[in-house]
């Protein structure tokens, strides 16, 4: 069946046309949405936004999830393996509803779960999640307790026990796109001129991109990741594509960044001015995709189109768009947020350079306070630090922090992005704050003490 615009078609499709004997059925041919001109103020450009949330699982994940077992369901349930994948999302939903409605078992190894909401949503599948501690918990090869390594071990070790879909490198992920999404969007407006895509495992952009690609050979090609240091949910940022196998740098034209700020006013476009309940992934994606269009628009003397995805729904996302946009939900908005500060306060940002952390750390007796997961922490910290997560830190900030400003103190966080940006907020409120460049991985790597949490002695986690 073939949607063009709208939901309307359906209402109008005849019965026999809705009846579907399998869920899986219902995944992919989702619709694709005129947005109107009035929301996007392109002159020159129609924009198209691809609803992936109309998958049956609710994202376009579910496309590649079933892409990437559907030709060896058979063998996986007959020689009793669990399907095991590193997602802590979107990927291990509709896995995990696969795995369940056929008989099989599965479980997701990731880092720490940002998003309780998302946690909990896989908690109601009945997914077995193990999270690791992970000693930077941030992509890193040489950690052991890296997701992908960790899972790349356990293969090896139990090749029979476990089949390993490996979304960030196994080509049935674009190949699900090329043949399902790309196809789709060609047949239901024909030539694209410009397709922006989200970078996060990379193969629906991938994919789609190939496909239009030898349609229109002349298709300019935008990859959206998220600003350094920021975090997106689906959207990786700079220093995390190098883990992505299937990523393809040469396929774009440009690549731009978006923040989280930007994310969810996109969000709020799309959700109240177009009717479309996408999450922040897709208003990263709409946001960037208005952002680099604008300037286009202007050079423009006839008419192009141009498309963007629309990945997931709104509704799992509520924790996180809370802390960003209180004012969504009559919670008082904070003045001064480490989302808000200026890049003049950025750059003056009082830092402890790895060479000289450790005289340092010993001829002052800083304040030491680890922004990592409490599990990131246990496994192995700087002595006499203690663990203050960095979503409870940012509330502290907010409430008021409960030590005096007199005190000295060293902020740590996985490589001295977030503590940078912690330390210039506190700066701004008359704390004697640092922060340690290059992070717990710099610290591991020079060869400083480290150790595992010891609850009997002084050391322990707070928070």
């Amino acid at each position: 069946m073939k949607y063009t615009i709208q939901l309307m078609l359906l209402i109008d499709a005849k019965d026999d046309e809705m009846l579907y004997n399998n869920i899986t059925e219902l995944i992919g041919n989702t619709p694709i949405l005129r947005i109107s001109p009035e929301v996007h103020k392109l002159k020159n450009i129609e924009l198209y936004a691809k609803l992936e949330f109309y998958n049956p699982f609710g994202s376009v994940k579910d496309r590649i999830a079933y892409g990437m077992i559907k030709e060896d369901l058979k063998d996986i349930k007959e020689n009793g393996k669990t399907i095991i994948e590193s997602s802590s999302g979107n990927t291990a939903k509709a896995l995990q509803i696969l795995a369940h409605i056929n008989g099989i078992t599965f479980k997701t190894v990731t880092n720490r779960i940002k998003i309780p909401e998302v946690k909990n949503i896989l908690r109601i599948l009945g997914t077995d999640i193990e999270e690791l501690p992970g000693l930077s918990e941030c992509p890193d090869p040489t950690d052991p307790n890296d997701p992908i390594r960790f899972i790349e071990n356990m293969v090896s070790q139990e090749p029979h026990k476990y089949y390993h879909t490996a979304q960030y490198s196994n080509m049935k992920n674009r190949d699900t796109h090329y043949k399902t999404t790309g196809r789709e969007i060609y047949e239901d407006i024909g030539t694209v001129d410009y397709f922006l895509g989200t970078l996060g495992t990379t193969g629906s952009s991938r994919g789609i991109i190939e496909y239009l690609t030898e349609k229109n050979p002349h298709l300019v090609k935008v990859g959206i990741i998220a600003d350094k240091g920021d975090t997106i949910p689906g959207i990786r940022n700079v220093d995390e594509m190098h883990e992505v196998g299937i990523y393809e740098k040469t396929l774009y034209d440009d690549i731009i960044t978006v923040n989280s700020l930007e994310a969810i006013n996109g969000m709020e476009t799309l959700i109240r001015q177009s009717g479309v309940l996408g999450g922040p992934t897709s208003g990263g994606a709409f946001w960037g995709t208005l952002k680099y269009l604008e300037e286009v628009d202007k050079s423009l003397s006839e008419k192009k189109t141009a498309v963007f995805v629309v990945c997931d729904r709104v509704e799992p996302y509520i924790s996180y768009i809370q802390k960003r946009r209180p004012d969504f939900f009559e919670v008082e908005t904070h003045k001064d947020t480490i989302r808000n500060l200026s890049n003049e306060e950025l750059a003056n940002v009082n830092t402890i350079s790895i060479g000289e952390a450790l005289e340092w750390v010993e001829e002052n007796n800083p304040l030491i306070i680890d922004l990592r997961g409490n599990m990131a922490f246990r496994t192995s910290h700087i002595p006499n630090s203690i663990n203050i997560t960095d979503n409870y830190f940012e509330e502290l900030i907010d409430a008021g922090i409960p030590f005096s400003n007199n005190i000295l103190v060293m902020l740590v966080c996985p490589v001295g992005e977030k503590s940078n940006k912690f330390v210039a907020l506190m700066k701004k409120k008359g704390f004697d704050a640092y922060s340690l460049e290059g992070g717990i991985v710099s610290w591991r790597d020079a060869g400083y003490p480290m150790k595992p949490l010891n609850l009997k002695k002084k050391e322990q986690a707070v928070i």
